[in-house]
C-alpha cells in the first residue's frame, strides 16, 4: 500500500478543493489534529475546506474549456511552482505533476462541465472562502490544489490511492464505502492519476513520462 509523507506543520492545512462535502479541523486533548466531514460539538473545529459538488451537466453559467495547450513545453513550464507548494507541504512532486496531467493536461485555461478552474481544476467558492485571489492564476492554483493533497493525505492517513480517490469524488464517498467509491469515473481516475505518479517518479524526463500513454 503507497504511503503519503506525513505533515510536517499544523499551519498548511488549508486547502481549496475539487470535492463535494465540507472537511472540518480539530485538536483534541492530547494535541492531535484530526479531519472530518461532520462537524463535531464541543471542540472548536473549523471548516477549512468547503464542499463544492461536481454535477453531471454543466453549471449554469459555465462555459467549458477542454485543454488544447499542445506545447511540449507546458510540462516544465511550472516546475519551479511545483517543487515549491510540494516542498511545502510534503507532497510528492510526481504526484502533484500526476494530478496535474489527469486534471487539466497542463493547460491553465481548462473549465469544467461543473466550474473547476485550471491546472489542479479548483472549484471558485472553495478557492474564494480560502483566499485564493485569482483562481486563473498557475501559481495560486497549484498551491491550492497542493494543499487539498495535504489536507486528503492527513484524512487518509498517507493512503495514496484514497487520497487521489477523495480528490476525485470527495472524502465523504471514500469514507461511505471504506475504500475507493463504485463510480467507474473515480475509479478510473485513481488508475490514471496513479499510473503518471509512478512514471512521473521512476524518470527525469518529464514530458516523456507526461506524454506516454497509459
Amino acid at each position: 500500500m503507497s504511503r503519503l509523507p506525513a505533515a510536517l506543520v499544523a499551519l498548511a492545512l488549508l486547502a481549496p478543493a475539487t470535492s463535494r462535502a465540507d472537511i472540518y479541523q480539530f485538536t483534541d486533548k492530547d494535541g492531535v489534529i484530526h479531519f472530518t466531514s461532520t462537524p463535531p460539538g464541543g471542540v472548536g473545529a473549523r471548516l477549512v475546506v468547503r464542499g463544492g459538488g461536481n454535477g453531471s451537466g454543466v453549471r449554469p453559467g459555465v462555459v467549458p474549456y477542454m485543454p488544447q495547450d499542445r506545447d511540449v513545453g507546458r510540462f516544465t513550464r511550472y516546475d519551479d511552482w511545483i517543487h515549491q507548494a510540494a516542498t511545502l507541504y510534503q507532497i510528492p512532486e510526481a504526484l502533484v505533476r500526476a494530478v496535474i496531467k489527469v486534471e487539466s493536461d497542463y493547460d491553465p485555461r481548462a473549465v469544467s462541465v461543473s466550474g473547476a478552474r485550471g491546472l489542479m481544476q479548483l472549484m471558485p467558492d472553495t478557492a474564494t472562502s480560502l483566499s485564493v485571489k485569482d483562481i486563473d492564476d498557475p501559481r495560486e492554483n497549484i498551491f491550492g490544489g497542493v494543499r487539498l493533497l495535504r489536507i486528503l493525505a492527513n484524512t487518509f492517513n498517507g493512503d495514496l490511492d484514497l487520497t487521489v480517490a477523495a480528490y476525485n469524488a470527495g472524502p465523504d464517498s471514500v469514507m461511505k464505502y471504506g475504500g475507493i467509491p463504485p463510480y467507474q469515473q473515480t475509479r478510473d481516475y485513481v488508475v490514471k492519476v496513479t499510473g503518471y505518479y509512478r512514471r512521473f517518479r521512476s524518470t527525469p524526463d518529464v514530458a516523456a513520462a507526461a506524454l506516454g500513454a497509459l
